[in-house]
């Protein structure tokens, strides 16, 4: 018998969904950002670096077809993946005119395997009419709509130069529920200036908008980036490992049970990170987690409607 987690992992999520092993293939579609082609500004989030938290393939003049092979191939290998999702990843992936949009969407989704497409967004670049671009996949695949949040504390935002606040993602979850979306927000543990009561009304602000999934981020630290400079001149130091499995404990004991947690941490792309070098253990930190959770003899949710 399997041991069943203390949180509501994807893995399983996605086996009873599908029945078979899915996985995600991340791709790069050459996108860019409002927050760095100065719509809103330049040079990103603060964490933010040139490939946009993505794999940098169209930079590489790699076709976005062929990096859908090339990532069905190696999962398929890999992990026996049966099924796949193509994930729109790098920058903002609705950041576009329609028409190329859905070029790009089209692209990927005659793949036989391909059950589905995640897009990841800004919450202050979408809007009805690209809203109903998805909608129209939901009648033949399974459409995931990814918001990056990062907190739901407005002074946080504006520290980390995101170009947007929570209303914004409010707004955002409200035009996109009822359309057959699993809405994700992302969050990162770790930000400048906040500590366990940041942490915990993060979680209950996703818990209260109704969200789907959340993906948990360590915020680590790369070369060129502004929080490469902060942190060469002593003004921002990252999580130690047991500072950041306490706190990604604190958000899910105050997370509704009901969302599937899509990751644990983040990891940097391969040879870029700076610090803490224990995020490169990807597999201690969660096992330390899941650890802390038992070991609280707490889990997932239990602290929901008590507050």
């Amino acid at each position: 018998m399997v041991e069943r987690k203390p949180y509501r992992d994807l893995k399983g999520f996605l086996i009873e969904k599908f029945g078979c092993r899915v996985h995600k293939v991340p791709l790069d579609a050459g996108l860019t950002c409002p927050n760095r082609d100065g719509t809103l500004g330049y040079g990103g989030c603060i964490y933010c670096n040139e490939l946009g938290s993505g794999t940098g393939a169209w930079d590489r003049r790699i076709p976005l077809r062929e990096q859908l092979l090339r990532g069905v191939d190696f999962l398929k290998r890999r992990y026996g993946a049966e099924k796949f999702i193509a994930y729109f990843q790098s920058f903002t992936n609705t950041y576009g005119k329609p028409d190329l949009l859905k070029s790009l969407y089209d692209e990927v989704l005659d793949h036989p395997d391909v059950v589905g497409i995640s897009v990841g967004t800004r919450p202050d670049c979408i809007d009805d009419q690209l809203l109903a671009l998805l909608q129209s996949y939901t009648r033949t695949h399974s459409v995931w709509i990814e918001y990056g949040l990062q907190s739901a504390n407005d002074y946080t935002l504006r520290l980390i130069n995101r170009g947007h606040f929570s209303h914004e993602f409010l707004r955002a979850v409200e035009i996109s529920r009822g359309r057959g979306f699993h809405i994700v927000a992302h969050i990162i543990i770790g930000l400048p200036g906040e500590g366990r009561a940041d942490v915990i009304k993060t979680a209950r602000f996703l818990t209260d908008v109704g969200v789907d999934g959340v993906k948990i981020h360590l915020l680590y630290i790369q070369k060129g980036n502004e929080l490469y400079r902060m942190f060469k001149k002593g003004d921002y130091k990252p999580l130690e490992l047991d500072e950041y499995v306490g706190l990604v404990c604190d958000f899910l004991e105050h997370l509704s049970p009901q969302i599937v947690i899509h990751r644990l941490t983040g990891d940097a792309h391969m040879g870029r990170l700076i610090a803490p070098e224990w995020s490169e253990d990807k597999q201690k930190v969660i096992s330390s987690i899941v650890n802390e959770l038992k070991s609280r003899k707490t889990y997932q949710g239990i602290y929901c409607g008590r507050y």
